[in-house]
């Protein structure tokens, strides 16, 4: 059976935390809504969590549903990137305290975070 992820491990943030990235980086977010009412639940989620990604200078740079699987096994429901201005802005928001990161949680049945950053950032 294939594992599930719905949160990073502490491991992960420390990864995170000590990666030398300077500027800003994108955030792809997979995601697999659970079948009852899951996508609704993000839609919560998304407007909770609205005044934080604000507060931390993040910008939406793609939001889609997922249509099919070229390559690979995994089958995701929507696919999102997110730029903020630097990983401490992310971690920052993230790790407030008032952060509905519980809401994300009870939406998904499964997802992946990967952290990015330009080569070529457009002007």
């Amino acid at each position: 059976m294939t594992p599930t992820y719905l949160t990073p491990d502490p491991d992960q943030i420390n990864a995170l935390v000590e990666l030398p990235l300077d500027g800003p980086v994108v955030m792809l977010n997979l995601l697999k809504f659970r079948p009852d009412g899951g996508a609704e639940e993000y839609a919560n989620y998304a407007s909770l969590a609205q005044p934080f990604l604000e507060k931390a200078g993040a910008s939406l740079r793609y939001l889609g549903d997922v249509a099919v699987t070229l390559i690979g096994g995994e089958e995701w429901d929507e696919a999102i990137l997110v730029q903020y201005p630097s990983k401490q802005a992310f971690l920052d928001m993230t790790g407030h305290p008032e952060y509905p990161s519980d809401v994300r949680r009870n939406a998904v049945v499964d997802s992946r975070l990967y952290c990015m950053q330009d080569r070529n950032p457009v002007a």
